[in-house]
This record gives structure tokens, sequence and C-alpha cells, in this order.
């Protein structure tokens, strides 16, 4: 919900214009889409990374819209809380090296973050969610001063009338109250785009879906809140619990969330995605726009559907469907789950496994789809967001006859032939390939990820000194590591087990 808005208070008469500028776009986004030509365009790559302001002490520091003040660039934008910020990156052609293109400029953005936050001697720091979190880092104090953060709160607030609860089980499980959606601010993610063509819109994100729990558990970097050892991908029901805005009674008559994984495989294309956002989430922040959509139509423009994007922007699936009217108008899919860091280097290599196996699996998406019911995928989701790379998912093995719990990690020695399928595919170079897929054989090799070294390297520290201090030191640690841009199988190997 990158959207700049005036107000955060609306009337009911906002909310039924709202809705039926919602029912108009809808009529103009299938007219857009029913083009022959629209869309059309070389398979692109961009992302947005999420990082924490950070200083030695491995605590936040307040300082985002200083930091975008002092420095002036047009891809820094606010996030949520004062001590987050996102960095959007360049899309770039898939063909050729991509992903050592967004591995630059990721290094970059952080680059010029750190120039611009030296005199509070901090940095930017790609993590999930920062470990050394305190309960008094939340609150309306902590979040940005902007219309929407605080429309997003007052209205996820109406409509479940009641407090924010989270519960999380881990060692030991988690419990928290709150009036405001801060929490949500914990969590720091790596989103990567990826443009399709609407004729391959459906294939694509089927394929997207399918392969996003391995890797996610293979990315996992969140394993702690607040002190608790929780989840390996934490911010998965963190940021879900945070942005539920169900009631008691909604939850109750199974009235999905607006933070899920989808409610079933995609049939037909991109339209049907939308169609689902609006017609089962309420408006949260109804900004009307007065652009005239079927009159741009009928003059063959691109409209910007300013409603649906905005709407779009408070429903949260983990693989979400863009609409953009620019450069002639296309599709995205936005995959959301994977989390910030540990490093640039990791970030590109999790976004060339992730694109080569679903561009590999794309053709294949209507054999595999009989074998694998959509409410197995979305248990594989939450089971790679628990356990990470110790998860085991259901997964399709024709030999025994169906599905079978297999190991995460043997899963992605499985889909191996077909990540290098996929980005000869894209036309990625053999030699981006070989790079990036070698960080990725490293993890499997030595079995550590972000989550895994976290909870290690905080394991050796809790035996020489309290919770609290190794926190820190693993925080301090951490920061060394990821400022080196080391990917994260080659830091201090160790056989603690965590």
């Amino acid at each position: 919900m990158g959207q700049e808005i005036s107000s955060h208070s609306f009337d009911q008469s906002a909310y039924t214009a709202f809705k039926k500028r919602l029912r108009e776009n809808l009529d103009g986004l299938r007219d857009v889409l029913d083009r022959p030509d629209f869309g059309k365009g070389d398979t692109s790559i961009g992302a947005e990374l999420e990082l924490y302001l950070v200083d030695k002490q491995a605590r936040p520091l307040a300082l985002n819209r200083e930091i975008i003040e002092r420095s002036g660039h047009p891809q820094l934008a606010l996030e949520l809380n004062r001590f987050n910020l996102e960095y959007n990156l360049k899309p770039v052609k898939a063909a050729g090296k991509p992903f050592s293109q967004l591995e630059g400029e990721m290094l970059d953005a952080i680059a010029l973050i750190n120039k611009h936050i030296e005199a509070e001697q901090g940095v930017a720091l790609p993590v999930g969610i920062l470990p050394t979190l305190k309960r008094s880092d939340f609150g309306l104090q902590a979040m940005t001063d902007e219309s929407r953060f605080f429309a997003l709160t007052q209205a996820l607030q109406r409509l479940r009338g009641r407090m924010f609860c989270i519960n999380i089980d881990g060692d030991p499980p988690i419990s928290l109250r709150s009036k405001d959606v801060t929490l949500e601010g914990a969590n720091s993610s790596m989103q990567i785009h990826y443009r399709v063509e609407p004729d391959q819109f459906a294939s694509m994100f089927n394929a997207l879906q399918l392969v996003t729990p391995v890797i996610l558990a293979l990315s996992a970097n969140s394993p702690f809140m607040l002190g608790h050892k929780l989840w390996h991908e934490t911010r998965i029901p963190l940021f879900r619990q945070t942005i539920d805005g169900r009631s008691h009674e909604e939850c109750s008559r199974g009235v999905p969330s607006r933070v899920d994984f989808g409610s079933g495989w995609v049939r037909e294309g991109a339209y049907e995605l939308f169609a689902e956002m609006v017609h089962l989430h309420e408006p949260i922040i109804p900004v009307v726009d007065s652009e005239n959509v079927q009159s741009i139509i009928k003059q063959g423009g691109i409209p910007s559907l300013e409603e649906l994007r905005m709407h779009s922007g408070t429903v949260w699936p983990w693989n979400r469907a863009v609409y953009d009217q620019n450069n002639g108008g296309h599709l995205r899919i936005e995959m959301r789950s994977l989390p910030s860091g540990p490093t640039p280097s990791d970030m590109a290599a999790n976004a060339a496994f992730v694109l080569g196996a679903a561009r590999g699996l794309q053709a294949l998406m209507d054999e595999i789809i009989p074998s694998m019911p959509f409410s197995v995928l979305v248990n594989n989701f939450y089971q790679a967001a628990e356990k990470g790379m110790q998860a085991e998912l259901m997964w399709i093995t024709p030999d025994a006859g169906g599905l079978k719990k297999v190991p995460v990690m043997e899963i992605a020695r499985q889909l191996w032939p077909h990540v290098q399928k996929g980005l000869d595919q894209l036309c990625v170079d053999k030699d981006e390939q070989t790079h990036y897929l070698s960080i990725m054989d490293e993890r499997l090799k030595t079995g550590i990820n972000g989550a895994v070294w976290q909870r290690r390297e905080f394991m050796r520290l809790a035996r020489k000194m309290n919770s609290a201090k190794a926190l820190t030191g693993m925080v301090q640690n951490y920061m060394q590591y990821s400022a080196a841009n080391t990917p994260v199988a080659q830091w201090n190997n160790r056989n603690d087990r965590g």
C-alpha cells in the first residue's frame, strides 16, 4: 500500500463510492486484459528490499524519514515503523545477468543508507525480524507519521472490533495484545516482482505457488521475536495475526483473511485474483480517483485503475497479482513471503532458485495440479515457515503412488534440473546460473540458512552470557558477516544444534 493519501478518516459515502468504482475498475481490467497486445514485452525481474536501521548496539534507530530527507533518493520509501526503510530496485531484463544486477543494486542501496546514517553510527541491516527488538519499540509512537499508516490502523480496528492478538508457538511461546498494527512493522522482506504476459499468468502463478514453500524453507531468516525463539520464519504468522481484520464471527464462518496463501489454484488468469480481492474483502481505505476508465479504454489508452490498485494494496496474499499501467501496461507477480537478508548475495540466489524452478515447472502445471490438492500446498507453506530447512513437506512422488512426506532439502535437490531448465528458458547467462546456484548448493550441503545460523549462534553465546546479551552479540556478529556480503552458508559453521 504505497500510495499517498491526504486523510485517514472516511464516512460511509466514501465507502459506497469506492465500492462502485471498484466494480467499474474490474470491468475496465477485463477489457484491458482482453486486448491481444496488452502486457506483451520482455520478461523482467524487480524487487522491493526492506531494511532495518540499527545502531552499533544492535538496537533499532527511528530515523527513516530523516534518511530519506538527507539522501533525496527517489527509490527510497517510508515503511510502517520509523526504524524501517524500503528501497525499490529498478526492474531488469531476465535475460543475461539479472541476479548480479539485483545484487549490485541492493549493495548500492545499503551503502547509500549507511552514508546518510553515519552521524548516528548506524547501518542498514537486511534481516527478517531484528532479534533485539523490545515491546517498547512498538506502539503509535513508533509508527511513521503518514496518513496511510494511521488509516490502515483505524480501518483494521474498525473491522475487527477488538485488539489484535498474537499467539505463536515457540521456546517459549509468545502471546501479545496490541491496539495498533505496529507489531507488523517488525517484518522486513525482499519482495520479488516477475513480469509475465497475461496468457502465461495462470501457469506461472501456479508454478510459483507450488515452489514457494520450498524457497521459504531454504531462505528462512526470522527465528526470534522479542527474545522468544519461535518459527524459523516468524514473519509469516506474525504478519497474518497483526493484519487480520476479521471479527470472531467472520473467522468462525470461514471468511478468508486478508493475509493468506490463496483459496485455490488459478484457473484462467489474473482477473480472477483481482475479482476475488474485490468480492471477498471490504475496502478499508476508500480514496476515490477522478479517472474516467471507460473513456480512456475507448480511446485506446491504459487506465490506471487507482481504486483497484489501492484496494489490492490492502489485501496481502503471499503471492499477489499486480496490475501496472506504466510502459504500455503489464502484469506482474509479486512474491511477498521471503525475508530480507542475510546478504544481497543470498537474496539474489533465492530469486534465481525460485524463478528458475517456477519457470522450469510452468509447462508441467496442468499435470501437477491434479496430484497436489491446494489445501496440502497451504499446509506445506506453513510447515516451511515453522520448521525451515528441517521441514518435511507433502510432495508428489509418482513412484510411491502419490503424495509423500519428503524433507524439504531433498525436494530442493529434486527441483534442481527444473531450476536449470527454467533459467535456460529465461536466457540467464550460464556463468550467472553457476554462481548463484553454487550459493544455494552450499546452503543445502551445510544445512545453514539465516534462521539456522541465528539459532546456533545464539545458543553458542547463551552458554557464556544471559539471553539478552547473547541476542545482542549474535546480531552484532550477524551485522559483520552481512556487511561483508558473504553468503550465510559460509558464516562460522559450527556443530551446535539450533
